[in-house]
């Protein structure tokens, strides 16, 4: 059934001061859905443009993760991203002890290079990289942890920023998005201009929000520079919930394609239909 997420214009009170000429929140709706088995997407999407090749849709899960990483310890992978056709893997520790994150970056000629990050104070332990959402430039990549939070994680983006080493290495906090409005446990983000992040939040509850499992738009106050900046919150509506078994979903990633116009968003039903994954399709 086609789904429209309605969107309410901004008033001056509702808005801070610095945000009150953001002109207007996007309208999305379903234009289609496919599945996909939840073993090889159920925590992911992408878009990858590789020169000369077709369009990849590009898919996270447990069953993705590589042998030699899994025996680093990086046993959970977030939402990834894509841009110029390098690809950003979130990686999350599965050891008894947990002190940092990590991204593998994989170029477009097949190399792949990790870069770690010890957690800061305030960063939360568990699924402490979600997902990871890069900026239409390619200098900055978003990220935050499966918990309520008021502000979004900013890191160079490896090797499009050339602030870090080429092959490897460490990956320094750089700033963060500071929100209007806390937000809890989001699993997948996407950026549709250089202002204006699209994130699925996995909140069970509604008193953040008017719905549980919002589609959630952040608007900055002005693009990433590598120092914080504020940002607005948005609810655009539920996800959408449709399936033949009662139950707990989970919302998990964001991909837009700027390309196309597509924004992906994944939606895992209640067991025993959690085997497979439901991917929609939303365009504006």
């Amino acid at each position: 059934m086609t789904a429209v997420l309605f969107a309410a214009l901004l008033t001056a009170v509702a808005a801070p001061a610095a945000l009150a000429n953001e002109a207007h929140h996007d309208a999305w709706r379903v234009v289609d859905k496919i599945t996909v088995s939840a073993a090889v997407g159920g925590e992911g999407v992408a878009t990858v443009r590789l020169p000369g090749q077709p369009v990849q849709v590009y898919y996270t899960a447990g069953n993705t993760i590589p042998a030699n990483l899994k025996a680093e310890g990086w046993g959970h992978i977030g939402d990834s991203d894509s841009l110029h056709g390098y690809v950003f893997d979130p990686y999350q520790q599965t050891t008894a002890t947990i002190t940092q994150k990590m991204m593998l970056v994989t170029t477009p000629t097949g190399e792949k290079y990790e870069y770690t990050h010890t957690l800061g104070a305030d960063e939360v332990v568990p699924n402490a990289n979600a997902y990871t959402a890069v900026t239409p430039d390619g200098q900055w990549l978003v990220s935050s942890e499966l918990a309520q939070v008021d502000r979004l994680l900013v890191f160079p983006a490896p090797i499009l920023n050339k602030a870090l080493p080429a092959g490897g290495g460490a990956l320094p906090l750089a700033a963060k998005v500071l929100l209007d409005k806390p937000v809890r446990n989001l699993q997948g983000c996407d950026f549709v201009t250089a202002t204006r992040l699209i994130c699925a939040s996995d909140d069970s509850n509604n008193d953040l929000y008017p719905t549980s499992k919002p589609l959630l738009q952040i608007d900055l106050q002005h693009q990433l520079r590598g120092k914080d900046v504020r940002a607005h919150v948005t609810s655009l509506g539920q996800l959408p919930l449709a399936s033949t078994c009662v139950g707990a979903y989970t919302a998990e990633g964001v991909d837009y394609d700027a390309a196309t116009g597509d924004l992906r968003v994944e939606v895992l039903p209640p067991s025993p239909c959690n085997t497979d994954i439901t991917v929609y399709t939303y365009r504006r």
